[in-house]
Protein backbone atom coordinates (compact mmCIF):
# COMPACT_ATOMS: atom_id res chain seq x y z
CA UNK A 1 0.00 0.00 0.00
CA UNK A 2 1.54 3.33 -1.06
CA UNK A 3 1.87 6.25 1.38
CA UNK A 4 -1.15 8.08 -0.07
CA UNK A 5 -3.49 5.11 0.31
CA UNK A 6 -2.07 4.34 3.76
CA UNK A 7 -2.83 7.90 4.82
CA UNK A 8 -6.41 7.60 3.57
CA UNK A 9 -6.78 4.25 5.33
CA UNK A 10 -5.43 5.71 8.57
CA UNK A 11 -7.86 8.65 8.41
CA UNK A 12 -10.75 6.23 7.81
CA UNK A 13 -9.71 4.11 10.81
CA UNK A 14 -9.58 7.22 13.02
CA UNK A 15 -13.01 8.30 11.78
CA UNK A 16 -14.51 4.86 12.37
CA UNK A 17 -13.09 4.75 15.89
CA UNK A 18 -14.51 8.22 16.57
CA UNK A 19 -17.98 7.30 15.24
CA UNK A 20 -18.02 4.15 17.37
CA UNK A 21 -17.24 6.25 20.48
CA UNK A 22 -20.24 8.50 19.75
CA UNK A 23 -22.46 5.78 21.19
CA UNK A 24 -21.44 7.10 24.62
CA UNK A 25 -23.56 10.18 25.52
CA UNK A 26 -20.79 11.51 27.79
CA UNK A 27 -18.34 11.29 24.92
CA UNK A 28 -20.83 13.23 22.76
CA UNK A 29 -21.00 15.98 25.39
CA UNK A 30 -17.23 16.27 25.41
CA UNK A 31 -16.79 16.46 21.62
CA UNK A 32 -19.73 18.88 21.21
CA UNK A 33 -18.06 21.24 23.66
CA UNK A 34 -15.01 21.52 21.37
CA UNK A 35 -15.27 24.19 18.67
CA UNK A 36 -12.98 22.51 16.13
CA UNK A 37 -13.61 20.46 12.96
CA UNK A 38 -14.40 16.76 13.48
CA UNK A 39 -11.27 15.75 11.54
CA UNK A 40 -9.18 17.26 14.31
CA UNK A 41 -11.24 15.51 17.00
CA UNK A 42 -10.65 12.16 15.30
CA UNK A 43 -6.98 12.28 16.34
CA UNK A 44 -7.85 12.56 20.00
CA UNK A 45 -10.59 9.94 20.37
CA UNK A 46 -8.70 7.96 22.99
CA UNK A 47 -8.04 10.99 25.22
CA UNK A 48 -11.58 12.29 24.76
CA UNK A 49 -12.95 8.88 25.79
CA UNK A 50 -10.81 9.09 28.92
CA UNK A 51 -12.29 12.50 29.73
CA UNK A 52 -15.81 11.17 29.14
CA UNK A 53 -15.06 8.34 31.55
CA UNK A 54 -13.80 10.84 34.10
CA UNK A 55 -17.08 12.76 33.83
CA UNK A 56 -18.99 9.61 34.84
CA UNK A 57 -16.62 8.96 37.74
CA UNK A 58 -16.77 12.54 39.02
CA UNK A 59 -20.57 12.72 38.71
CA UNK A 60 -20.93 10.04 41.37
CA UNK A 61 -18.05 11.16 43.60
CA UNK A 62 -18.83 11.73 47.29
CA UNK A 63 -15.59 13.45 48.23
CA UNK A 64 -11.80 13.49 47.95
CA UNK A 65 -11.46 10.36 50.05
CA UNK A 66 -13.25 8.42 47.28
CA UNK A 67 -11.30 9.96 44.36
CA UNK A 68 -9.64 7.20 42.27
CA UNK A 69 -7.12 9.47 40.55
CA UNK A 70 -3.43 9.43 41.39
CA UNK A 71 -3.61 13.06 42.51
CA UNK A 72 -6.79 13.36 44.56
CA UNK A 73 -9.22 15.93 43.21
CA UNK A 74 -7.33 16.67 40.00
CA UNK A 75 -8.91 15.67 36.69
CA UNK A 76 -7.96 15.89 33.01
CA UNK A 77 -9.83 18.34 30.77
CA UNK A 78 -9.64 19.86 27.28
CA UNK A 79 -8.56 23.23 26.04
CA UNK A 80 -8.86 24.63 22.49
CA UNK A 81 -6.72 27.37 21.00
CA UNK A 82 -6.24 28.15 17.29
CA UNK A 83 -7.96 24.92 16.25
CA UNK A 84 -5.58 22.89 18.39
CA UNK A 85 -6.84 20.63 21.18
CA UNK A 86 -4.63 20.39 24.23
CA UNK A 87 -5.18 18.78 27.61
CA UNK A 88 -4.92 20.41 31.01
CA UNK A 89 -5.39 19.34 34.61
CA UNK A 90 -7.95 21.08 36.81
CA UNK A 91 -9.10 20.91 40.41
CA UNK A 92 -12.54 19.50 41.09
CA UNK A 93 -14.99 21.41 43.37
CA UNK A 94 -14.03 19.21 46.34
CA UNK A 95 -10.36 20.04 45.79
CA UNK A 96 -11.10 23.74 45.42
CA UNK A 97 -13.02 23.66 48.68
CA UNK A 98 -10.14 21.90 50.42
CA UNK A 99 -7.70 24.54 49.14
CA UNK A 100 -10.00 27.32 50.32
CA UNK A 101 -10.59 25.67 53.70
CA UNK A 102 -6.86 25.24 54.29
CA UNK A 103 -5.75 28.64 53.02
CA UNK A 104 -5.29 29.72 56.63
CA UNK A 105 -2.29 27.36 56.95
CA UNK A 106 -0.12 29.90 55.15
CA UNK A 107 -0.33 31.96 58.34
CA UNK A 108 1.08 29.19 60.53
CA UNK A 109 4.72 28.18 60.74
CA UNK A 110 5.25 24.92 62.60
CA UNK A 111 8.40 22.98 63.27
CA UNK A 112 8.47 19.26 64.03
CA UNK A 113 4.83 19.17 65.01
CA UNK A 114 2.30 16.34 64.39
CA UNK A 115 0.29 16.70 61.19
CA UNK A 116 -2.99 16.58 63.13
CA UNK A 117 -2.46 20.06 64.58
CA UNK A 118 -3.04 21.61 61.15
CA UNK A 119 -6.62 20.34 61.33
CA UNK A 120 -7.26 21.42 64.92
CA UNK A 121 -10.28 23.69 65.38
CA UNK A 122 -12.68 24.84 68.06
CA UNK A 123 -15.43 22.72 66.48
CA UNK A 124 -13.40 19.53 66.87
CA UNK A 125 -12.44 20.07 70.51
CA UNK A 126 -13.74 17.40 72.88
CA UNK A 127 -15.89 18.97 75.59
CA UNK A 128 -16.86 15.71 77.30
CA UNK A 129 -14.31 16.15 80.11
CA UNK A 130 -14.96 18.87 82.69
CA UNK A 131 -11.22 19.03 83.42
CA UNK A 132 -10.70 20.63 80.01
CA UNK A 133 -13.41 23.28 80.29
CA UNK A 134 -11.35 25.89 82.14
CA UNK A 135 -8.67 25.72 79.44
CA UNK A 136 -11.24 25.93 76.64
CA UNK A 137 -12.88 28.93 78.31
CA UNK A 138 -9.51 30.70 78.61
CA UNK A 139 -8.66 30.10 74.96
CA UNK A 140 -12.09 31.32 73.82
CA UNK A 141 -11.67 34.50 75.91
CA UNK A 142 -8.23 35.00 74.38
CA UNK A 143 -9.70 34.55 70.89
CA UNK A 144 -12.44 37.11 71.50
CA UNK A 145 -10.02 39.69 72.87
CA UNK A 146 -7.23 39.18 70.35
CA UNK A 147 -9.70 39.27 67.45
CA UNK A 148 -10.68 42.75 68.63
CA UNK A 149 -7.06 43.88 68.87
CA UNK A 150 -6.94 43.69 72.67
CA UNK A 151 -3.87 42.30 74.42
CA UNK A 152 -4.49 39.23 76.53
CA UNK A 153 -1.90 37.10 78.31
CA UNK A 154 -0.82 33.81 76.82
CA UNK A 155 -1.08 30.51 78.66
CA UNK A 156 1.36 28.21 80.39
CA UNK A 157 -0.60 24.97 80.12
CA UNK A 158 0.77 21.96 81.93
CA UNK A 159 -0.56 18.53 82.76
CA UNK A 160 -0.34 14.85 82.00
CA UNK A 161 0.92 13.34 78.77
CA UNK A 162 -1.59 13.07 75.90
CA UNK A 163 -4.38 15.15 77.42
CA UNK A 164 -4.59 17.50 74.42
CA UNK A 165 -2.63 20.55 75.57
CA UNK A 166 -0.95 21.15 72.22
CA UNK A 167 -4.12 20.43 70.25
CA UNK A 168 -6.16 22.97 72.21
CA UNK A 169 -3.69 25.81 71.71
CA UNK A 170 -3.18 24.83 68.07
CA UNK A 171 -6.94 25.06 67.59
CA UNK A 172 -6.82 28.63 68.89
CA UNK A 173 -3.96 29.52 66.52
CA UNK A 174 -5.76 27.95 63.56
CA UNK A 175 -8.93 29.92 64.28
CA UNK A 176 -6.93 33.15 64.45
CA UNK A 177 -5.04 32.20 61.27
CA UNK A 178 -8.42 32.28 59.50
CA UNK A 179 -8.48 35.96 60.47
CA UNK A 180 -5.07 36.37 58.77
CA UNK A 181 -3.10 36.41 62.04
CA UNK A 182 0.32 34.74 61.81
CA UNK A 183 1.58 32.30 64.43
CA UNK A 184 4.47 29.94 65.10
CA UNK A 185 4.32 26.52 66.75
CA UNK A 186 7.56 24.71 67.54
CA UNK A 187 8.46 21.55 69.35
CA UNK A 188 10.95 23.21 71.66
CA UNK A 189 13.41 20.32 72.32
CA UNK A 190 13.87 19.68 68.59
CA UNK A 191 14.07 23.39 67.81
CA UNK A 192 17.01 23.74 70.21
CA UNK A 193 18.74 20.75 68.64
CA UNK A 194 18.31 22.11 65.12
CA UNK A 195 19.53 25.57 66.11
CA UNK A 196 22.67 24.09 67.62
CA UNK A 197 23.26 21.97 64.51
CA UNK A 198 22.94 25.05 62.29
CA UNK A 199 26.06 26.65 63.81
CA UNK A 200 28.29 24.70 61.44
CA UNK A 201 26.00 24.86 58.42
CA UNK A 202 26.47 28.06 56.36
CA UNK A 203 23.39 27.23 54.27
CA UNK A 204 21.15 27.19 57.35
CA UNK A 205 20.37 30.78 58.30
CA UNK A 206 20.48 30.69 62.09
CA UNK A 207 19.47 34.32 62.63
CA UNK A 208 16.53 34.15 60.22
CA UNK A 209 15.10 31.05 61.87
CA UNK A 210 15.67 32.42 65.35
CA UNK A 211 14.00 35.74 64.50
CA UNK A 212 11.01 33.94 62.95
CA UNK A 213 10.28 32.44 66.36
CA UNK A 214 11.23 35.46 68.44
CA UNK A 215 9.13 37.95 66.46
CA UNK A 216 6.07 35.85 65.62
CA UNK A 217 2.78 37.61 66.53
CA UNK A 218 1.71 34.43 68.34
CA UNK A 219 4.07 31.76 69.62
CA UNK A 220 3.69 28.31 71.13
CA UNK A 221 6.75 26.68 72.67
CA UNK A 222 5.59 23.09 72.87
CA UNK A 223 6.83 20.63 75.51
CA UNK A 224 9.15 23.00 77.31
CA UNK A 225 11.00 21.20 80.07
CA UNK A 226 11.49 18.06 77.98
CA UNK A 227 14.70 19.43 76.46
CA UNK A 228 18.22 18.77 77.67
CA UNK A 229 18.91 22.15 79.20
CA UNK A 230 22.21 24.03 78.98
CA UNK A 231 23.46 27.54 79.71
CA UNK A 232 23.19 28.36 76.00
CA UNK A 233 19.64 26.99 75.61
CA UNK A 234 18.42 28.80 78.71
CA UNK A 235 20.21 32.14 78.43
CA UNK A 236 20.95 32.65 74.72
CA UNK A 237 17.83 31.08 73.23
CA UNK A 238 14.91 30.95 75.67
CA UNK A 239 15.95 34.05 77.62
CA UNK A 240 16.41 36.18 74.50
CA UNK A 241 13.10 35.03 72.96
CA UNK A 242 11.17 35.78 76.16
CA UNK A 243 12.83 39.14 76.76
CA UNK A 244 11.96 40.33 73.25
CA UNK A 245 8.39 39.12 73.46
CA UNK A 246 7.93 40.70 76.88
CA UNK A 247 9.17 44.07 75.60
CA UNK A 248 7.00 43.89 72.47
CA UNK A 249 3.90 42.56 74.30
CA UNK A 250 3.68 39.49 72.03
CA UNK A 251 1.38 36.73 73.33
CA UNK A 252 3.33 33.58 74.16
CA UNK A 253 2.04 30.11 74.99
CA UNK A 254 3.73 27.07 76.50
CA UNK A 255 2.81 23.43 76.97
CA UNK A 256 4.64 21.26 79.46
CA UNK A 257 4.42 18.25 81.73
CA UNK A 258 6.04 20.41 84.43
CA UNK A 259 4.49 23.04 86.66
CA UNK A 260 6.17 26.44 86.76
CA UNK A 261 7.91 25.47 90.02
CA UNK A 262 9.17 22.23 88.46
CA UNK A 263 10.30 24.11 85.35
CA UNK A 264 12.31 26.52 87.49
CA UNK A 265 14.12 23.56 89.07
CA UNK A 266 14.76 22.17 85.58
CA UNK A 267 16.25 25.48 84.40
CA UNK A 268 18.65 25.80 87.33
CA UNK A 269 20.99 23.16 85.83
CA UNK A 270 23.09 23.24 89.04
CA UNK A 271 22.57 24.46 92.62
CA UNK A 272 25.00 27.33 92.16
CA UNK A 273 23.67 30.74 93.14
CA UNK A 274 24.27 32.15 89.65
CA UNK A 275 22.19 29.38 88.04
CA UNK A 276 19.36 29.94 90.51
CA UNK A 277 19.26 33.66 89.66
CA UNK A 278 19.23 33.00 85.91
CA UNK A 279 16.49 30.39 86.22
CA UNK A 280 14.40 32.74 88.35
CA UNK A 281 14.85 35.49 85.79
CA UNK A 282 13.46 33.21 83.06
CA UNK A 283 10.50 32.35 85.27
CA UNK A 284 9.72 36.02 85.88
CA UNK A 285 9.50 36.56 82.11
CA UNK A 286 7.22 33.54 81.66
CA UNK A 287 4.93 34.70 84.47
CA UNK A 288 4.80 38.17 82.94
CA UNK A 289 3.74 36.70 79.59
CA UNK A 290 1.42 33.93 80.77
CA UNK A 291 -1.22 32.65 83.11
CA UNK A 292 -0.49 29.22 84.53
CA UNK A 293 -3.18 26.59 84.16
CA UNK A 294 -3.11 22.92 85.10
CA UNK A 295 -5.05 20.40 83.01
CA UNK A 296 -5.26 16.76 84.01
CA UNK A 297 -7.40 14.86 81.56
CA UNK A 298 -7.79 11.58 79.70
CA UNK A 299 -4.77 10.47 77.69
CA UNK A 300 -6.33 10.42 74.22
CA UNK A 301 -3.23 8.96 72.60
CA UNK A 302 -3.72 5.56 74.25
Amino acid sequence: MDNYNFGKYNEKALEDNFIKALKDPDFVKVVNSLDVPDKIKYKYTSSLKEIASNIKTCANCKGLAFCPYEIKGVYKDTQVENNVISFVYKNCPYKEKEIKDKAYLKNIYSYKMPKEISNASFKKIYKDDSNRLETIKYLKTFYDNFSKGKYYKGLYLYGNFGCGKTYLISALFNELAKKDIRSTIIYFPEFLRSLKASFNNPEDNYNERFDEVKESPLLLLDDIGAEKISDWARDEVLGVILQYRMEEHLPTFFTSNLSLKELEDHLMITNKADDKVKARRIMERIKYLCEELKMISVNRRE
